[in-house]
């Protein structure tokens, strides 16, 4: 993959959790793009009230389009979900995504890498920590729970 083309995508699921930063309740904000060849998909940002999640809203409009694609996203998926739902990993593996991109880990206790790790073992191909600087705005501040 072309590294431009990641930074674009990248750069555009920055754009998207910016536009709700300080909005999200307790949930940090998060922005999530969803690429098949050189085309958006889907996208989203974490909405207001903290729910649903940027990656919920990037794959109801990628549908089967999500099968094979690239997920940009701001923020390690979560691996749990309070709610008990599927976490953000989850719904990433069972799309079927090729490649899940992520700016920053999270070390909250619903990610914590957990979620990297149900891509993984789903077989999907990760990145962590391209344009954290760039993204570092998003979580300044941000403080997770890290325990139960």
């Amino acid at each position: 993959m072309d590294r431009s083309q990641d930074e674009l995508w990248m750069r555009r699921a920055i754009y998207l959790a910016a536009r709700n930063l300080g909005l999200t309740g307790d949930n940090p904000v998060v922005g999530c793009v969803i690429v098949q060849g050189d085309a958006v998909v889907g996208e989203g940002a974490t909405a207001a009230s903290g729910r649903p999640h940027a990656e919920e809203i990037a794959l109801e409009q990628a549908g089967e389009r999500a099968r094979g694609a690239a997920a940009y996203v701001t923020l390690e998926p979560c691996g749990e979900r309070s709610s008990g739902a599927a976490s953000c990993g989850q719904r990433l593996a069972r799309a079927g995504v090729a490649r899940v991109i992520v700016s920053w880990e999270d070390p909250s206790v619903m990610a914590a890498g957990r979620g990297l790790a149900q891509l993984r073992e789903a077989g999907i191909e990760t990145e962590v920590g391209l344009l954290q600087a760039e993204a570092a705005v998003l979580y300044d501040g941000y403080q997770p729970r890290v325990s139960r």
